[in-house]
């Protein structure tokens, strides 16, 4: 295991306190769009996380009233114009990998969207374990908009799973902005909070997270996403082997010697 505590970014702002990293792109003055270089590093970063033994949850935070505007306008969609069909196919993949690391780093994901969450914001988002929005949050998955198919980065297969077929298919097929209420409603979103609260309501869910059974929180989410892709009966044999490691783990002992003191377990993630 290595440590991220001193890890350093330069596309966007990564802090690490608690064991929570909060990640933010840092271009407000543009809404937060990705360039080329934010997404490699975002991929390389959430590769480098299921090693980070001091980072148990991460924070995707907003900045300065938006989270993420998606792809940058001058810096990718122009470029992506002129590309041959290897280079284009390069950067589908890069992007898609974004999600695959994000998914695969063992850590729970709080999404914190304020704002414009639009395009690969949107994904992002989507990719997350878990999202928290400010009333004023529109989210789009707006490739339809541009020309593009609805299916980039994981969107055919990931959205309907959170908001059901005909949802997803009504928002890849026209890319309107989701509004917040509704995101709410369809269980897009964990919750509404306002702008003041939004970040701190979601570093208050990553510390509870954080002061759980972390090894076990990893395998929750391991859990959680290889079981799409099994039958009922892999998935209980799966979660009975997943279950059966967690039972050696010290934390399993730590609660139950708790529980007999009467006591609040303190778990220490091994």
């Amino acid at each position: 295991m290595t440590e991220m505590a001193g890890y350093k970014a330069e596309h966007f702002e990564w802090q690490a306190e608690g064991g929570i990293a909060t990640i933010r792109l840092n271009r407000p003055d543009r809404k937060n769009p990705l360039t080329f270089d934010s997404y490699a590093e975002l991929r390389d970063t959430f590769r480098k996380l299921p090693y980070a033994s001091n980072i148990h949850a991460v924070v995707l935070a907003s900045n300065g009233g938006n989270f993420c505007s998606g792809g940058d306008v001058h810096d990718i969609i122009g470029p992506l114009v002129a590309m041959d069909m290897k280079g284009l196919l390069e950067f589908t993949r890069m992007t898609g990998d974004l999600v695959k690391a994000m998914i695969h780093c063992q850590k729970p994901i709080i999404a914190a969207v304020d704002g414009i969450c639009v395009g690969a914001g949107a994904i992002i988002a989507m990719a997350s374990d878990m999202r928290f929005a400010t009333p004023e949050a529109k989210c789009a998955f707006l490739f339809n908009r541009v020309g593009l198919a609805g299916c980039d980065m994981g969107a055919c297969a990931m959205l309907p799973r959170i908001i059901g077929q005909g949802r997803a298919a009504e928002l890849l097929y026209t890319g309107r902005s989701m509004n917040a209420e509704e995101g709410l409603a369809w269980g897009f979103w964990n919750a509404l909070h306002g702008a003041d609260a939004l970040e701190a309501q979601a570093h208050s869910l990553a510390e509870r997270i954080v002061a759980g059974p972390t090894f076990a929180n990893g395998i929750t989410k391991t859990q959680l996403n290889q079981e799409w892709n099994m039958s009922l009966d892999q998935a209980i044999e799966s979660e009975a082997q997943a279950q059966a490691i967690c039972m050696q783990t010290q934390d399993f002992e730590r609660a139950y010697r708790a529980f007999v003191a009467k006591e609040k377990p303190v778990f220490a993630g091994d």
